[in-house]
């Protein structure tokens, strides 16, 4: 059995079987640690089934995870992330879902374009030092240099 190849069972009804992951195997395709599913597991963000003593995850676990992963890249905390995957479970619909997506990706643009004139500024105060060093550095008749 070739280990990074999913584990196909039978799906319901006779439908097409579907692959089930293990914990590593989704963890390497994904560039997570297993520990970080885990932990995902724990916090509730994903459920896997478990067949015997090993625990194994469909392709909606691994959508989860997707959109987890994506969330956090992106800045929202994993409560955030668990209210927006836990409205899809209950509203199929999705306009509460989309509702709060909307809401927290206002709030997330309105942090980093703060976050971007912090920065901004910063930048310029630090331009500006560098250029106040230089100019003593060259009125003392020393070359600044490049660092």
């Amino acid at each position: 059995m070739d280990h990074n190849e999913p584990v196909r069972v039978e799906g319901p009804k006779g439908r097409d079987p579907r692959p089930l992951y293990s914990v590593n195997q989704l963890a390497e395709e994904l560039g997570v640690t297993p520990r970080a599913i885990r932990f995902y597991e724990a916090k509730g963000l994903i459920t896997p089934q478990r067949v015997g003593q090993a625990r194994v995850f469909d392709r909606r676990d691994r959508a989860r995870l997707l959109l987890v992963l994506r969330g956090k890249r992106l800045g929202f905390s994993l409560g955030e992330i668990k209210d927006y995957l836990d409205l899809y479970d209950a509203d199929r619909t999705q306009a509460g879902q989309l509702r709060l997506l909307l809401a927290g990706t206002e709030a997330r643009i309105a942090a980093l374009e703060a976050q971007r004139r912090d920065l901004d500024q910063a930048l310029a105060e630090l331009r500006d030092i560098q250029a106040q060093a230089r100019a003593a550095l060259a009125a003392r008749g020393r070359p600044a240099g490049r660092s």
